[in-house]
């Protein structure tokens, strides 16, 4: 059985039809909060990770912290869980994201880490103009603005519009301004290449590309007009595809959405890896490769690999 831990409904049928059309058999659980006996053994089978950093913004900030938990329970007795505690560990903190990329010799733009409010202007001295805001904790491009004079970011911090991060940790980050005015996202799953989107950033810098957003007209994921997103001409054979692969190889992730920018030099910085990671059906059409289908053939692999085990075992 695959157990698959989730938040967001809007996002489960693509995950949840690909395993109908295999045949894999599944079980959803909403995780909002909870409790568990760290005494009992978990039910057997394979569980996915489906919780996602922005889950605050959906009134589910506590299935964060209880996932958190509960994935270090489920791993402790043997369970196999698709993005488990390591990723999910990184999933939510951009900080551990950028000190991993850059310990692999991948580079990250200048980023300042700043808990609480009262560390944001003095830290804003120590940046570059312009430089962006972001959370440590995001999603959905929460707390991203972007700043090229220190009185409007001084105005910003003291005003209304402030956004607060839900981890308390906010960054002050170098804007590296796209080259061709977009970013590029590598969607890998179980080792594997899928497909590389290219995202606008001519209206703003909330660049989900998941279906749900557009149906659902979610202001923080404003993607229905279309021409923002498209396919990127990158291969499997790209040097910065390889070296996200072993990235996610190294770190035990499963699958991920990796994010990078290229400025006008053709330097590319990484700046965003999402594990939790949505398709858009429209780029998929034309990349031919659907991502939900990968995720599906994951689990289908792990439940025969677990299945066989425990028949010779």
């Amino acid at each position: 059985m695959i157990h698959i831990l989730y938040e967001n409904a809007a996002w489960l049928p693509p995950l949840t039809r690909a395993l109908e059309a295999k045949g894999v058999p599944f079980t959803a659980i909403f995780v909002d909060g909870g409790s568990f006996d760290l005494h009992a053994e978990p039910a057997p089978g394979i569980y996915v990770n489906r919780m996602s950093p922005s889950a605050h913004t959906r009134g589910h900030g506590d299935g964060v912290v209880f996932l958190r938990e509960y994935l270090a329970h489920l791993e402790s007795r043997g369970a196999r869980v698709v993005n488990g505690s390591g990723p999910f560990a990184l999933e939510v903190s951009k900080v551990r994201q950028h000190a991993t990329l850059e310990a692999m010799g991948i580079s990250t733009p200048r980023t300042i880490a700043v808990a609480g409010t009262r560390g944001l202007k003095p830290a804003a001295r120590q940046m570059g103009l312009p430089f962006l805001t972001k959370h440590n904790m995001g999603g959905k491009g929460l707390g991203v603005q972007l700043f090229r004079d220190l009185a409007a970011f001084d105005s910003y911090v003291d005003g209304e519009e402030f956004e607060p991060a839900f981890d308390g940790v906010t960054l002050l980050q170098q804007y590296v301004e796209p080259r061709d005015g977009y970013i590029t996202r590598i969607e890998i799953v179980d080792g594997r290449f899928l497909y590389a989107l290219r995202a606008s950033t001519a209206g703003g810098f909330e660049l989900c590309p998941s279906d749900a957003c557009q149906i659902q007209d979610d202001a923080f994921c404003p993607v229905g007009d279309s021409g923002k997103f498209g396919v990127s001409p990158l291969t499997a054979d790209d040097p910065t595809v390889l070296a996200y692969i072993e990235y996610c190889r190294i770190h035990g992730i499963d699958a991920a959405g990796i994010e990078f920018v290229e400025d006008r030099e053709g330097r590319r910085y990484t700046y965003d890896i999402n594990m939790n990671t949505n398709y858009n059906s429209e780029v998929e059409a034309v990349a031919g490769v659907h991502g939900m289908d990968a995720w599906a053939d994951l689990c289908d692999r792990l439940l025969r690999e677990q299945e066989t085990e425990r028949l010779s075992g």
